[in-house]
């Protein structure tokens, strides 16, 4: 597909049964018209017989093909016509290798896709793989990603964005994913998870967005093209994937939450079905008979009969997509039935893990290869692996799951939005490193600076009003009253600026290291914590940003209390449930 064909901001609502796409469940609504004739399918590369040579024994994860832009069943950033990337067939030698063979274990964290493990394959082999990874850049945003902070240790936490895309850039991704109105249309960013790996590694949170979220998409730069997609304020958080790339949905949560994101990996229709067949089903359960399928055709024809069953194939991909016939009917059902199946995944991976069958552990390899695109800091089989071992170690009890707290929006009927306080309370305690469960962590401790601080009548303050949200707007003269207040402690040379940023939380921004001392010391002198106080090169001088959490009041409210995440849908790896039928789609 060329650049032409990618749909600027405002016009997703122009494609056909716009809320039935994608990883909806309403694709396959004219799947069975048999209107389109297949073709024949590319002709697979054969692998160097070297490779299949030194092939003694792999474990698989992540990636495929050499560049997003060209085809592949792998999760592509854009839809495009054309052949897909093939499979190599790989058969690994078992005999006449000496000494101890040793096959690295493959071990997930929180989803399907994650990690890859290899070990005892020859070095052709190890290029191969290498060379089947598709690639893109982290971020296209115009901001800088926030920064880590390391907890007491010296450790910083680790997070990974997971994109489901909705792409049709290969005829198998075609057949799978159904409405034929949207082969030559960009791709939707439909699953969107954010996996936080905390700083001593002793636990895994999972934030996921629901694909229907109204919010802010940033200004985006088209690595390939240059082209700028300007920034959106209210728009559907799938619609970023279009704009550029996989970075454009990592630079949207980036604004949105505050998060630094270290990487991301993106999977398409074909990669979960690949995927689910290498490892050789994900059990899942449900408490009725149901049939995803309504009157007027709409579902994603998922049938199973109640109780438990190991789903692979397009089976597999119909369980993600459905969410006609699932009690309520919602997205945020639809979130909950992935969550199962990532937790149910996790549980089969880590079996996996003690599997002494090369052959088995190589076909989850390549697998991946071809399943996922990556961002280019995870651009080698040894860097999914670094990522395989850090995973590895946290215990399924202490991976929780959770929906980002939302509410139906009322300015565009159908979506939701984040829910003020709720969401901005779960960001910042994946920002702060607090784990999900309620348990303890080492945490962050910010440490003072050791630049001295001016005497407060000699510092100069901006005081910004941040306070906007879509929902109550802006705190009217908030910007005069912390000048005030700041007056009061001695500052008189703070002033209101008449620059109104969007900002969830307060904070003291300061452009240079000498100037470091002076922004904390505002900062204690308001009850500020000096973990909100960041180095940045877009303020002048010291500026205080006031935030959506302090709309009221003389005094900066104290966080809330530790505890377990607000959110929907929470739930933890190593638990088992069945999903709800609703009554009108059993048989």
């Amino acid at each position: 597909m060329g650049h032409s064909s990618v749909r600027g901001e405002g016009t997703r609502e122009s494609v056909p049964h716009a809320r039935e796409m994608g990883w909806d469940d309403g694709l396959y609504e004219d799947a069975s018209s048999g209107d389109t004739e297949d073709p024949a399918k590319p002709a697979k590369p054969a692998k160097p017989a070297e490779a299949a040579e030194a092939a003694e024994a792999v474990g698989g994860s992540d990636g495929g093909g050499s560049h997003r832009r060209g085809g592949g069943g792998g999760g592509g950033g854009r839809r495009r016509a054309g052949k897909g990337a093939g499979k190599g067939s790989g058969k690994g030698s078992r005999n006449g290798k000496k000494g101890k063979r040793r096959v690295l274990r493959w071990s997930a964290s929180v989803l399907s896709l994650l990690i890859l493990g290899t070990a005892g394959a020859g070095y052709l082999y190890y290029e191969y793989l290498n060379d089947k990874i598709k690639k893109d850049d982290l971020t296209l945003g115009k901001n800088k990603m926030p920064e880590h902070r390391a907890n007491a240790a010296g450790q910083t936490p680790l997070n990974i964005l997971l994109i489901g895309s909705d792409a049709r850039n290969s005829q198998a991704n075609q057949d799978l994913g159904g409405a034929k109105e949207t082969f030559d249309g960009p791709p939707l960013a439909d699953v969107q998870m954010l996996v936080h790996l905390s700083a001593d590694r002793s636990n895994i949170s999972v934030v996921s967005m629901p694909r229907d979220t109204m919010l802010k998409i940033p200004e985006c730069r088209d690595p390939d093209t240059g082209k700028i997609y300007q920034e959106s304020l209210f728009a559907s958080t799938n619609e970023s994937l279009n704009r550029g790339g996989p970075g454009c949905t990592v630079a949207t949560w980036a604004e949105l939450t505050g998060i630094p994101i270290d990487h991301f990996m993106m999977i398409d229709f074909a990669g979960v079905v690949s995927m689910a067949d290498a490892i050789g089903g994900v059990p899942v359960c449900v408490n009725n008979n149901i049939e995803s399928r309504t009157s007027d055709g709409k579902g994603s024809g998922l049938k199973l009969a109640k109780g438990t069953h190991p789903i692979k194939g397009e089976q597999a991909l119909q369980w993600l997509r459905t969410r006609y016939g699932w009690v309520g009917g919602t997205d945020l059902e639809r979130a909950k039935a992935q969550h199962m199946y990532m937790n149910s995944m996790v549980r089969e991976l880590r079996k996996n893990a003690k599997l002494t069958d090369p052959n088995k552990l190589r076909k989850l390899a390549e697998a991946a290869t071809d399943a996922l695109t990556v961002d280019k800091g995870l651009d080698t089989i040894g860097k999914l692996y670094d990522l395989a071992e850090q995973l590895k170690s946290v215990p399924t009890g202490r991976i929780t799951m959770t929906t980002m707290p939302n509410f139906y929006s009322t300015r565009k009927p159908g979506k939701v939005e984040p829910t003020p306080g709720e969401a901005e309370e779960l960001f910042r305690m994946i920002r702060e490193d607090i784990p999900l469960d309620g348990k303890a962590s080492k945490r962050a401790t910010p440490t003072a600076t050791k630049d001295k601080a001016a005497l407060p009548a000699e510092t100069k303050v901006t005081v910004q009003n941040g306070t906007y949200t879509d929902q109550l707007g802006s705190a009217q003269g908030r910007a005069t009253t912390v000048a005030g207040l700041l007056a009061q402690k001695g500052y008189t040379q703070a002033e209101a600026g008449t620059l109104t940023p969007r900002q969830a939380k307060t904070v003291v921004q300061f452009p240079s290291a000498d100037l470091e001392g002076d922004a904390q010391a505002v900062a204690k002198a308001l009850g500020i914590p000096v973990g909100s106080v960041k180095k940045s090169d877009q303020v002048q001088g010291i500026t205080l940003v006031v935030g959506a959490d302090w709309r009221e009041g003389d005094t900066y409210p104290k966080p809330k209390a530790t505890g377990k995440a607000p959110g929907s849908n929470t739930s933890r790896a190593d638990q088992s449930g069945c999903m709800e039928v609703d009554p009108n789609f059993t048989w």
